[in-house]
């Protein structure tokens, strides 16, 4: 079982498609990181050496932000844009959709379940 950044990486899979398995790693990062560490994409990570593995967690350590220091950044991120009062920052506080979308209808994901307006029958 070969553990990265804290995460477990499912043996059966595809070095790149276990290394997305890792928050802040996608499909072409894992890309990256198996050809600087000189790792055929078609092997298994159950087929890693010891040294392969080390060399992938290398790579990351040095060179990428993953797992818990990129989730604490994220949410700095927004912490700083709340502190702010930007746009951006007040559509976080009122937990309201960040990205332009509409709200009139739907939205629901993010206002949570409809709330009944009383009198507003007819």
């Amino acid at each position: 079982m070969a553990r990265i950044a804290g995460v477990n990486l499912p043996t059966a899979k595809r070095v790149p498609i276990a290394l997305t398995y890792i928050t802040g790693i996608g499909d072409s990062t894992a890309r990256q990181i198996a050809d600087a560490a000189g790792i055929d994409h078609s092997r298994r990570v159950s087929d890693l050496s010891d040294a392969e593995v080390l060399a992938i967690r290398e790579y990351i350590d040095n060179n990428l932000t993953v797992e818990g220091d990129l989730r604490r950044e994220t949410q700095m991120n927004i912490k700083r844009m709340m502190d702010l009062g930007s746009y951006r920052g007040l559509r976080h506080r009122r937990n309201l959709p960040v990205h332009g979308q509409r709200t009139h209808t739907n939205a629901r994901t993010r206002k949570g379940p409809a709330k009944a307006i009383a009198g507003k029958k007819k």
